[in-house]
């Protein structure tokens, strides 16, 4: 597995993060207070997270005047989405205990 995909992966593992991503699927771009305001967090916690989505390179950010703009990459998760297909792809991997059975 790719190093970046493991990056991801840790990034989706938290639920704020997580919240972050699925509020980002419904709505292709939100504003930082949205966040805020959704997990009643502070500004300085939201950067945490957003820091963590930006670079595993899952969200995009613009400035917006005085605020941030967040987008999720679509290239990133397709890719993050095939990875996943092929893991359902895989085939049993055959154990060596097995073998002299």
């Amino acid at each position: 597995m790719e190093n970046n995909t493991v990056d991801v992966l840790k990034a989706l593992g938290d639920p704020i993060r997580l919240g972050i991503v699925q509020r980002l699927l419904i709505k292709e771009e939100l504003c930082a207070c949205n966040f805020l305001d959704a997990f009643d967090i502070t500004q300085p916690t939201l950067s945490f997270h957003m820091k963590k989505l930006t670079s595993c390179g899952l969200v995009n950010v613009r400035r917006d005047g005085t605020w941030m703009k967040y987008t999720l990459n679509d290239d990133k998760v397709r890719g993050l989405i095939h990875v996943l297909e092929g893991m359902l792809e895989t085939k049993e991997i055959e154990c060596a205990c097995d073998v002299n059975k």
